[in-house]
């Protein structure tokens, strides 16, 4: 007899992604940088593609003003990590982020 299996939506996935990202102290939102209509063109600002060797995930964000951007996109990449792989136990293969604009 085998154990319970759970099986997780990329919906799901987008979602845990996007409070992992906006938990972090230096992002303002999870979103694409510019005016509303780039970021409308642009696409989604979470793309989750999931495969049989792991979860790839990107995502942009925009930081705070006055926030060393390397530093917030490498806690956002560990935030992210943390999550998929801890609480959605989910085998991660890369996590692309690109802090896309500062605003508030």
């Amino acid at each position: 007899m085998s154990g319970p299996e759970l099986t997780v939506s990329r919906g799901v996935i987008d979602e845990m992604v996007r409070l992992a990202a906006i938990g972090v102290p230096g992002v303002a939102r999870v979103s694409r940088g510019g005016p509303g209509w780039r970021a409308a063109l642009a696409g989604p600002s979470i793309v989750t593609r999931l495969a049989e060797d792991g979860v790839r995930i990107r995502v942009w964000v925009v930081a705070r003003p006055g926030q060393q951007l390397t530093s917030v996109a490498a806690d956002v990449r560990n935030a992210i990590s943390a999550t998929v792989e801890r609480l959605l136990d989910l085998r991660l293969d890369s996590v692309v982020v690109t802090v896309d604009g500062v605003g508030s």
